[in-house]
């Protein structure tokens, strides 16, 4: 009888301790995944998500057979190819993708996004890949409008989340929200707006397509914008491996061979 409860109790205690390692594994298992980095996630998957709005030419649009393309699509595809990592890009509108980034909802954004101070408090963002200026743009047959500051009183059309909403509010404009240059461009030329601020390579680029357009740019901001892919901050590995891909296609050639199909130049400068 003795010998029975004997055994009962170390049968007992090996079902105890059996639980325990699993518990103690269950637990180095988790805290082994919970410190895996963004980065470290992302080659596990062989997939990274891209916000990105794909409406805005030439960085980010649809082609004639609604293909995603554009200069930042190509910058960001050969970028992860070289990392063995496949793109997957995840369209939104421009006034939530870097609340979209803050939800999660992709990894990073690469939308000709400017770097700026307060966003490098809160964000991490890579080594800037294009160089562009603010052009103030209105229609051809406007000659009250000739700098900024002629913006007081005046109506203009932009993203809520733009840079250069501030810009048009700072020097006395009222704006009217769009979701994109082409809508602006849209409002602009049917006479609902008088002017729009944005960049200079986006309105190059509409003109070439559009030479028709009756829109001029009557002022250009004298120093050039950075602009870089954006991360939520705390994620260095994967920065400094977008860093060297990018560093790598400069090198090579590829990055240069890009920037001429969409702009004929090096817009990286």
């Amino acid at each position: 009888m003795v010998k029975k409860v004997l055994l009962f109790f170390v049968g007992l205690s090996l079902v105890f301790a059996l639980a325990a390692c699993n518990s103690t594994d269950k637990k180095n298992d988790s805290a082994a995944s919970t410190n895996k980095t963004l980065y470290d996630q992302i080659k596990a998957k062989g997939e990274v998500t891209i916000g990105t709005e794909g409406t805005y030419a030439p960085f980010t649009y649809h082609d004639k057979n609604d293909k995603l393309t554009g200069f930042d699509i190509e910058i960001a595809t050969e970028v992860f190819k070289r990392l063995n990592i496949k793109p997957k890009f995840i369209e939104t509108k421009w006034d939530g993708m870097i609340a979209g980034l803050d939800a999660k909802r992709y990894d990073m954004v690469a939308n000709e996004v400017a770097v700026r101070p307060e966003r490098l408090q809160k964000y991490d963002m890579s080594n800037p890949y294009i160089a562009s200026k603010a052009v103030l743009i209105v229609k051809s047959d406007n000659t009250a409008i000739k700098s900024l500051d002629d913006l007081k009183g005046k109506k203009v059309g932009q993203s809520l989340d733009s840079n250069y909403r501030v810009v048009a509010e700072q020097h006395g404009a009222t704006n009217t929200v769009v979701d994109g240059f082409n809508q602006a461009i849209d409002l602009l030329t049917s006479n609902r707006i008088d002017g729009t601020i944005n960049d200079s390579l986006s309105y190059l680029d509409l003109k070439k397509q559009r030479p028709e357009l009756p829109i001029k740019v009557v002022y250009t901001e004298p120093n050039a914008t950075q602009n870089a892919f954006l991360f939520r901050k705390d994620n260095p590995d994967l920065v400094k491996a977008v860093n060297k891909a990018l560093a790598d296609m400069q090198k090579d050639g590829t990055y240069l061979k890009i920037s001429k199909k969409y702009f004929g130049e090096d817009v990286s400068k």
